[in-house]
């Protein structure tokens, strides 16, 4: 699996995006989904990416710089065809290892707090994240949940 800068010209990549959104509007009340569409994926404080199987669009993630040493996990999503591979694992540590770079202290992450969010959640912990208040702009939110995690700058 390779993962590369999202390319906003790329149809599958902006499929999956849209997938994840309506998944998104599909399963929290509206006032409580977060998630970017393409354009707020395109932002200046925002970074998108892709993960590719050869040439095929297997997941995406994103980071929204919120400080100079805080980064926000958004849009991670892994292609229906590709569940269960270790897509998503792989686009956290990449991610992990993005903010180290960046010399963020610590990455956060909003999600949401219905059963369907359950795997997500499960992921989120082995992979290091610990629960939190709210951060950033978010307010407390009972569909939502805040999770972060300390991270060592390079």
């Amino acid at each position: 699996m390779k993962i590369v800068e999202a390319d906003f010209t790329n149809q599958a990549f902006l499929e999956l995006i849209r997938e994840h959104l309506a998944d998104m509007y599909a399963t929290s009340p509206l006032e409580s989904v977060h998630a970017l569409g393409v354009e707020s994926l395109q932002a200046e404080d925002v970074t998108a990416w892709m993960a590719l199987d050869g040439t095929k669009v297997v997941g995406c993630v994103a980071m929204k710089e919120l400080s100079p040493f805080h980064g926000e996990l958004k849009s991670l999503r892994t292609h229906a065809r590709h569940l269960h591979k270790g897509v998503a694992k792989t686009l956290i540590q990449f991610l992990l290892e993005e903010g180290k770079r960046r010399g963020y202290q610590r990455i956060s992450l909003e999600t949401g707090v219905e059963d369907y969010f359950i795997p997500a959640r499960k992921l989120y912990e082995r992979e290091g994240f610990g629960y939190t208040e709210p951060f950033g702009e978010y307010t407390d939110d009972p569909n939502s949940c805040f999770m972060t995690m300390q991270i060592e700058t390079a």
